[in-house]
């Protein structure tokens, strides 16, 4: 008879339920790495639009006044960069879903049943939300903490993921 120590900690079988939606979970080097594509495409056209637009000068300005960028300018930007990422990311996310970071790493989003997710739900559950919750001072900068380690869970999916109902699959 094997004797069980009292004082140990209690111990139990937990399994993750399997998915039955089809497609294999991404990797999450493979997501890092479609994410950096991602925002060096933008960077590659933010950078030049905010040059030319007078964001820097605005910016250096505000710095050497002790002053920061005014909110009017920040808001504008900021929709600017929306309105950059819509044209740039719309037609694969809309097409396949996918963006083009993820197109060229053969992954894609998939909702829950494992199917293309409507392009509005794109755009309104996973990318908006927390494009506009990073803004807010202290629970921005959790969120944006917070959002990218929810990936080293189990099933892979970061927080923009559980808002949306979406996941990240290998492409067929």
């Amino acid at each position: 008879m094997e004797q069980q120590n009292p004082y140990a900690s209690p111990t139990s079988q937990v399994m993750e339920p399997e998915s039955t939606a089809p497609g294999q979970p991404a990797g999450r080097g493979v997501r890092l790495g479609a994410a950096i594509l991602d925002t060096l495409l933008a960077l590659a056209v933010m950078l030049p639009l905010q040059w030319f637009g007078g964001y820097f000068a605005a910016a250096v300005a505000a710095g050497k006044s002790g002053q920061t960028v005014p909110w009017t300018l920040q808001l504008l930007w900021g929709g600017i960069s929306l309105a950059v990422f819509v044209a740039m990311q719309g037609w694969p996310l809309h097409e396949s879903g996918q963006t083009w970071g993820k197109r060229a790493l053969s992954i894609r989003i998939v909702d829950l049943a494992g199917e293309k997710p409507p392009f509005w739900r794109l755009l309104a559950l996973r990318y908006f939300p927390l494009q506009i919750v990073v803004l807010i001072p202290v629970v921005g900068l959790i969120v944006a903490l917070v959002n990218p380690l929810l990936i080293f869970r189990a099933d892979r999916r970061c927080l923009h993921d559980h808002i949306a109902g979406t996941r990240v699959v290998i492409a067929d």
